[in-house]
């Protein structure tokens, strides 16, 4: 089984503490609608031996697009691929693009499961982060969008500072919303979510605004705060952490997302879009005027590498332990040796020692105390000069 994901490079405005390839201007949309279905069609071959399961309209901000815009990459997809009898069409989607009429046609040309950027319930929060929509609109949406769509996923951040505050108080506050946000997610009968810290990117808004003063700097501790807050409500109410950053109830795993973490193969359509086939990665230019020139022309925009052994270990190192799979070290013997083996049970060691990671049925996972350190962990294992 393999996934399609298409990146659509449009947003209404910038979030400030997005990083992700977009623009706002919308000039280029008709062309750029055409290029996506032209670069599919190009590269069915890729996939000729595979049965694609999952299709994943990520970005910028797909829900920018009409309806026959994303039907014509649906169809395109069909017409060039083997798809699975009910593969899992995913949109992502902003609150103030989801109308009544809007969810009603998402469902009648195949989109299954909505993932909206929520990110907080809150005025305050919403603004700071530069959000196109607000607090009622939040809320609005769910409840249209939970009678047309069973399978949904929203996005909260976590680590939103409260600057209304000073110090303990501040924190104390923070926590409060936090629960608040949670809680009010739960209310919809949401059987998914998705939550990251805020982060703050070299060249976003956010850091240039942390810089000047008009914004404090996101807490590390505030944010592992909210993070175990995060797991222990929503495992209370029957979410299994399947994968650091995401929580789903039972059959409401992300398949698109989880083919990822499991290694199988995919193929990344449109500007700064990765690709993944178990040995190489490519990946998109990022800028769309040279990727409109580029599928004009009947080339392809893309860079590629070949993975190392140690690339991919590290890869699957990284991608293992940030889920409820872990890290198979049999896998690790099998697929890459002895030596990456022992490595990998040396470097463990301390974590284990520390309760940070623990071993069940020969696969290494991180124990709760250990989840919100994760990627840090995984970095510590890694393989930097065996070849």
């Amino acid at each position: 089984m393999s996934g399609i994901y298409i990146h659509i490079p449009f947003c209404k405005q910038a979030c400030h503490y997005c990083d992700f390839h977009f623009s706002i201007s919308m000039k280029k949309k008709d062309e750029m609608v055409l290029a996506l279905a032209k670069e599919i069609e190009m590269r069915k071959t890729e996939l000729k031996d595979e049965v694609v399961e999952t299709i994943y309209f990520g970005g910028g901000t797909p829900s920018r697009l009409q309806i026959a815009d994303l039907r014509l990459q649906i169809d395109s997809i069909y017409k060039n691929y083997q798809v699975a009898q009910n593969p899992e069409i995913t949109l992502e989607a902003n609150p103030d693009d989801l109308s009544e009429d809007y969810l009603i046609e998402l469902s009648k040309i195949g989109i299954n499961r909505l993932s909206i950027g929520i990110q907080s319930f809150f005025e305050d929060d919403l603004q700071l982060m530069n959000r196109a929509h607000n607090s009622a609109e939040a809320k609005k949406c769910l409840e249209i969008a939970t009678q047309y769509f069973d399978n949904i996923s929203l996005d909260l951040i976590y680590g939103i500072p409260d600057s209304s505050q000073n110090g303990e108080q501040a924190k104390q506050m923070s926590n409060q919303k936090w629960i608040q946000n949670i809680e009010t997610a739960l209310s919809f009968g949401i059987p998914h979510i998705s939550s990251y810290a805020l982060t703050v990117e070299p060249k976003t808004a956010l850091n240039k605004l942390i810089q000047t003063g008009k914004i404090a700097k996101p807490d590390d501790d505030l944010a592992q705060e909210h993070f175990q807050i995060l797991v222990e409500t929503l495992e209370k109410n029957r979410f299994i952490h399947y994968e650091l950053s995401n929580f789903g109830k039972e059959n409401y795993f992300s398949k698109n997302n989880s083919a990822y973490w499991l290694g199988k193969k995919y193929i990344g359509i449109g500007p700064s879009a990765h690709s993944y086939d178990g040995i190489s990665r490519s990946w998109n230019v990022s800028n769309n005027a040279m990727y409109l020139k580029a599928l004009e022309e009947n080339k392809l925009p893309s860079e590629m590498e070949i993975l190392s052994k140690t690339d991919r270990y590290n890869e699957y190192i990284m991608t293992g332990l940030r889920t409820i799979w872990g890290v198979s070290l049999d896998r690790i013997t099998t697929g890459f040796g002895i030596e990456y083996l022992n490595y990998l049970q040396n470097q463990a060691q301390k974590f284990l020692n520390d309760d940070l990671l623990f071993i069940e049925n020969n696969v290494l996972k991180t124990t709760r105390k250990g989840k919100f350190l994760t990627d840090g962990i995984a970095s510590d294992l890694f393989y930097l000069n065996l070849e």
